[in-house]
């Protein structure tokens, strides 16, 4: 994972509007909305909001009140992350997603008692991974 971008919406005043967000997101756009598509066919709900603790605005995605995924816009990629509590962390390494998201998942630090499940967005290559792990953040109860 690239480390050294910068978060692309920090500007409380200016809402990611569709020109804001290709602006910010480039080549990756086309993905983002491709992204929102299979919220949509999952029946989630996307929201983007200024959180002046992280100073920069994030989309919250929801199936009913739940909370699925997070997302940030970064330059020229969106950062799409999904937390599940340490009970489900097996679980995941054996979804039929690539060993390469794998070896991710694996590589990222707990935040507290959840495990960070990180998609980095910039080509619709990673969309079928993030599907199967949002089925089953879905199904996880």
């Amino acid at each position: 994972m690239d480390t050294t971008s910068t978060i692309g919406l920090t500007d409380a005043t200016v809402y990611p509007d569709e020109q804001v967000l290709r602006s910010v997101l480039g080549k990756s756009y086309d993905a983002y909305c491709r992204l929102l598509k299979l919220y949509d066919d999952y029946e989630m709900e996307y929201t983007w909001r200024y959180y002046r603790d992280g100073r920069a605005w994030l989309c919250k995605v929801q199936k009913k009140k739940r909370t699925i995924v997070w997302m940030s816009a970064w330059k020229g990629y969106v950062k799409a992350t999904i937390y599940f509590p340490e009970k489900y962390i097996d679980e995941i390494y054996r979804l039929d997603i690539s060993e390469e998201m794998i070896h991710r998942i694996k590589n990222t630090k707990n935040t507290g008692k959840s495990k960070p499940c990180i998609f980095e967005i910039r080509n619709t290559a990673i969309l079928k991974d993030i599907g199967k792990v949002i089925e089953f953040k879905i199904a996880a109860k």
